[in-house]
């Protein structure tokens, strides 16, 4: 099963939800199944001290955000 990030339209939550393929699925907070597929942010690690930077998500996206640019999630 997948996980996949939403966000509800009627009434704005940011969630992740593990769907398979015969559900619908719904807005904990309000229930609503009126939401929008969010695109999903991943990291990954360097192999080698000269490799490319790794890409981070934009400030706040994370449901753990402590303010711009701080996360909890280290």
């Amino acid at each position: 099963m997948p996980i996949y990030e939403y966000a509800c339209i009627d009434c704005g939550h940011a969630f992740e939800a593990l769907v398979r393929s015969d559900t619908v699925p719904q807005c904990p907070q309000c229930q609503s199944t009126s939401l929008e597929k969010q695109l999903s942010v991943f990291a990954t690690t360097a192999s080698t001290p000269d490799s490319a930077p790794m890409m981070q998500g934009p400030c706040g996206s994370c449901p753990n955000a402590m303010g711009q640019g701080g996360c909890a999630m280290h």
